[in-house]
């Protein structure tokens, strides 16, 4: 008798996955409401352990909401109360340490100690182990490595909403301020499969904070083992959630960027070239971006093919602000364009869902990532389809096979059915049976249209060069940037052989913080090109700024030049120029546009003048500001990479500072918070500053005088003078540098005889 052939799989450890486990159980949730409520249910169940990684987390996250009542819960307290209800119950929360330029989004209160307080057992910490320009965007839950959710859903707030995206909910608001409906997806799943996320979980936490978790199993030892094993074999499955799957496998794909020490993982990339590659009939996909430049390969070279699969895609309309719109937007037209332009044989369709009553200007934020290939295959998590999800930030997705079980086929049907309900206003047997009428997706969807809410095609042309669209495109890289480099020759963590390791006789010292000193130095190298792509970066976002947005009208050249040389006039507009530095400073707004209507409206000389003196005044502010904070809460601000060279700002103030000046580890406040909280001293404080911030406040004044002449006439730009000033960027940073490398080997030598003289 033959063996049953088992059919093949996708899933290739090592490939496109990570691992692939069983779940005795799974589902998918739709919406924030049904996430939120299975979560409550499941952590109330926990009983040892509670892992959250997230790109996000907001203490004031509001659960359990109802129509006619209010909502129960806040996500703060109902993790506080779990801990202070179980002293067994340890919550660990691990959230992407991100940049200054998120936090008017962001809750500052667990990183500053204020606001909301973590109980004892509540662990709170932030992971700042990406690379420059990264960012850690995985949404995982793990609860007693018993049951998981991973997806698209952070535990934070604008998440919430129900199924019927209702354009007037009473409950979809922040502080007073309402959001629009917000769609997106998670899957659950129960057994080793979740155990397998609490081991992702588990090591992202020791990476990020050097700290080692053990697993739930192994903490049982402490207690009877009878007691424990039977305890630990409660479900923590919400019985409010539908099991939808049984006894499945699940394929657990990463994105993780190569580091020193690691190539990195591209496995989510991989699989999804793959599973393109075998759909037969139909690729259903929901993002909320549309710019991952393979993934559109892969779609083109299917819709080129005259039996090919259809292939429909869901967007959301609009973009978040305009700098989002000029970016992320325009890399998703061009590659639109891309698909049409080879759907040869019309298969190819991309809506965005649309329902009446809604604000103008606001539309149903499609945040989901996942994709359907025919009845086969369906995939949930957090990766974006957008470049940096595919190499640079670090995602995860799970994925489930039918491989011939018709249960599974039955329930991926009964996903896109449902989907497409939600978008369609429809039930979901009415969609199914049109699907099943029309034969395909998109005539199906012709005739399931309504007025009132639909999915409407989703028609964008591209309305900008190809220059302008490449450089736009390092908005959404997928690798890191090169800026990661110039940040790691002051990272404790830094792989590269130090001074004293290249030159064991160079650095002679019996003084831990001085082999510090030299270490944080680094061995010389070139010009600071980082920062030159960074000034040239910044001119064409200003150009763009100007051309691109509503700001066109006002922002026109000779109305921009005739304001500031009449703001000029005014005796106190010098001294608002100096203090404007200041806030811009702790806000990360960009100081070159300051010091652009500087010398725009009191010529170079002058310009750099006021722009050194309000860097100057800003920089002091910081250090005031530190001196007044408590040395635990700078630590927490200075995060893992500044933590190491602290006493090194204290003993080698002014070669560290002016270090720090030239090639930022950290935003210009936080080091002068950070230099302030150590107690360095002043004047070596403010001279390390001046020395290190000399070069780029010179080249701005440059650039911005050539840009007010251009604006004037652009014959008159001279570009000898350009090209000078970025020479001697390179060659100042280069000498300044290597200044500091000689007087730091002296200093180490002098230390070192000095103190061989007291033994």
């Amino acid at each position: 008798m033959l063996a049953p052939v088992v059919p093949s799989t996708l899933l290739q450890p090592g490939r496109n996955c990570w691992r692939v486990e069983n779940a005795q159980r799974a589902a998918f949730l739709v919406d924030g409401d049904n996430y939120f409520r299975a979560f409550v249910e499941a952590a109330r169940k926990a009983k040892r352990s509670i892992l959250i990684s997230g790109w996000d987390f907001h203490s004031r996250t509001r659960l359990l909401c109802r129509d006619s009542q209010d909502c129960e819960l806040e996500l703060g307290d109902f993790l506080n109360e779990l801990a202070r209800r179980n002293r067994h119950l340890h919550i660990h929360i691990l959230i992407w340490d991100y940049p200054v330029i998120f936090g008017l989004d962001r809750e500052w209160a667990p990183f500053y100690g204020l606001g909301w307080q973590p109980h004892r057992r509540v662990h709170f910490r932030y992971d700042n182990t990406h690379p420059t320009g990264g960012s850690h965007h995985q949404k995982i839950v793990v609860i007693d490595d018993t049951i998981a959710f991973n997806g698209g859903i952070d535990l934070t707030c604008r998440r919430w909403d129900t199924n019927d995206h209702s354009p007037d909910n009473q409950h979809r608001h922040v502080k007073g301020a309402a959001y629009p409906p917000f769609h997106d997806l998670m899957m659950a799943v129960e057994g080793e499969a979740a155990g397998s996320l609490g081991d992702l979980v588990r090591e992202r936490w020791r990476k990020a904070t050097g700290e080692t978790l053990r697993p739930p199993a192994e903490q049982r030892r402490v207690f009877r083992r009878r007691a424990a094993a039977e305890e630990m074999k409660t479900s923590r499955w919400p019985q409010s959630l539908p099991v939808q799957l049984n006894d499945v496998e699940v394929g657990i794909s990463r994105t993780a960027p190569p580091t020193a020490s690691d190539p990195g993982v591209r496995e989510i990339e991989a699989l999804y070239v793959d599973m393109i590659a075998a759909a037969k009939h139909s690729i259903y996909i929901e993002n909320q971006y549309f710019t991952a430049d393979k993934v559109g390969d892969a779609l083109a070279a299917r819709l080129d093919e005259p039996d090919g699969p259809e292939v429909i895609v869901v967007l959301r309309q609009l973009s978040h602000g305009w700098l989002e719109e000029l970016t992320m937007q325009t890399l998703r037209t061009r590659l639109l364009q891309k698909l049409r332009d080879a759907d040869k044989y019309n298969h190819f369709r991309v809506y965005y869902p649309f329902i009446g009553g809604l604000q103008e200007g606001t539309c149903i934020d499609v945040h989901s990532k996942m994709i359907l290939i025919d009845d086969e295959v369906v995939r949930i998590g957090s990766a974006n389809l957008a470049n940096r999800s595919m190499g640079l930030d670090t995602e995860c997705d799970l994925t489930i096979e039918a491989r011939g079980r018709k249960d599974i086929q039955e329930q991926i049907r009964g996903l896109r059915s449902l989907l497409l309900a939600e978008h369609l206003g429809f039930e979901v047997t009415q969609v199914s049976e049109a699907i099943a009428d029309a034969g395909n997706l998109r005539d199906a969807i012709d005739r399931l249209q309504r007025e009132d809410r639909t999915l409407k095609p989703l028609n964008e042309s591209p309305q900008v060069s190809d220059t302008l669209l490449n450089v736009i495109s390092v908005a959404d890289p997928e690798k890191p940037v090169g800026l990661a480099d110039l940040a790691q020759i002051f990272s404790p963590r830094n792989t590269e052989p130090s001074m004293a390791e290249a030159n064991p006789g160079a650095f002679v010292t019996n003084r831990p913080e001085e082999a510090e000193a030299s270490e944080a130095l680094g061995t010389p190298t070139g010009p600071s090109w980082g920062k030159l792509a960074g000034i040239a970066l910044g001119i064409v976002a200003l150009t763009a700024l100007w051309k691109f947005t509503p700001l066109s009208v006002y922002l026109e050249g000779n109305r921009i030049m005739s304001w500031a040389r009449e703001a000029g006039q005014n005796w106190w507009v010098p001294i608002l120029t100096v203090l404007a530095f200041t806030p811009a400073s702790y806000v990360m707004f960009p100081r070159p546009l300051i010091t652009l209507f500087a010398v725009v409206a009191y010529g170079p000389v002058w310009g750099f003048i006021i722009a050194m003196t309000g860097i100057q005044v800003a920089a002091w502010s910081s250090y005031v500001a530190g001196k007044r904070l408590e040395p635990a809460t700078v630590r927490r601000m200075a995060g893992a990479k500044l933590d190491k060279i602290l006493q090194v700002l204290r003993r080698r103030g002014l070669l560290a500072m002016t270090a720090l000046r030239l090639v930022p580890l950290a935003p210009f406040a936080v080091e002068g918070v950070v230099a302030g909280a150590m107690r360095m001293r002043m004047w070596e404080f403010l001279l390390g500053t001046a020395i290190g911030i000399l070069p780029g406040t010179l080249t701005s004044t440059v650039f911005s005088d050539q840009l007010s002449a251009w604006m004037d006439d652009p014959s008159r730009i001279n570009y000898w003078a350009i090209a000078f000033v970025l020479f001697l960027l390179g060659g100042v940073t280069w000498l300044v540098r290597r200044w500091l490398i000689s007087t730091a080997a002296t200093s180490s030598s002098r230390h070192g005889v000095s103190d061989a003289r007291t033994v």
